[in-house]
């Protein structure tokens, strides 16, 4: 079964049409958990979010009593969640929940075909970049410089659709914005990445979090820091268990 993890910071307005969206496509792939992490919105994102959770059986909502960042949501739901595959995306609706069944799909046919193989992660790369021209250009020369230097053959790394196992995902190393750099940090703990193509909306609601100057500051310092990181492969226990003891 499948855990869709939705980190979400001053969002109400996009809430209610996205989490319909995830329920509808449950029909096609194994849903059986939507965990909303609000990242100490100041709006009624959480109000919202409580009163939907009649509506939506499968909705578990954590909040965080400050805003900590997008890395730290995802930690909060991924550790919180009760299955073993985890879905990530967006919570401004821009990312389309019907291409989970594309991820799901791809994921299913790699295992039958390399059942030796368990660790797996499904990265969703956009095909078209529904952004201003700013954010589109900055992106691509980004994206360009982190795959040149950490080789992880991932054209789109911050499209936040993606699949993995949960127990993948809570051996690796934490630090803030690691959500950025997930395909170079699984594959240094030996986790198959694969990507498929997926659809980007523009945002209807709501206003971005993030501002080009200050993502390209501390991406610099992160791109040096995960590169030193993938020099140095490090033994951790097997088990997901074992790590969330030891933190």
């Amino acid at each position: 079964m499948i855990t869709v993890v939705v980190p979400v910071l001053n969002e109400e307005e996009n809430i209610p049409a996205l989490l319909k969206e995830i329920a509808e496509a449950s029909r096609a792939v194994p849903i059986s958990e939507i965990i909303y992490v609000d990242d100490g919105s100041t709006d009624k994102s959480v109000a919202v979010l409580q009163s939907l959770k009649g509506d939506y059986k499968a909705l578990r909502v954590v909040c965080h009593s400050r805003t900590s960042g997008q890395s730290a949501a995802l930690w909060t739901g991924i550790k919180a969640a009760g299955n073993d595959i985890i879905v990530t995306l967006d919570g401004d609706g821009q990312n389309n929940p019907a291409d989970i069944v594309h991820l799901y799909n791809l994921y299913n046919l790699y295992k039958r075909c390399a059942a030796d193989f368990p660790k797996l992660m499904v990265a969703g790369e956009r095909r078209k970049r529904n952004d201003v021209w700013i954010k589109r250009i900055s992106s691509r020369l980004a994206n360009h410089i982190r795959s040149s230097l950490l080789r992880d053959n991932t054209r789109d790394t911050g499209c936040s659709l993606k699949l993995f196992r949960r127990k993948d995902y809570l051996v690796l190393p934490y630090f803030d914005h690691m959500h950025r750099f997930l395909p170079a940090l699984m594959i240094r703990d030996n986790v198959r990445v694969l990507h498929v193509s997926v659809s980007h909306r523009p945002r209807t609601s709501g206003v971005s979090k993030y501002g080009t100057l200050d993502r390209l500051a501390v991406g610099i310092a992160d791109l040096w820091g995960v590169w030193w990181l993938l020099k140095r492969p490090f033994a951790h226990p097997e088990t997901a268990e074992d790590i969330s003891e030891a933190v």
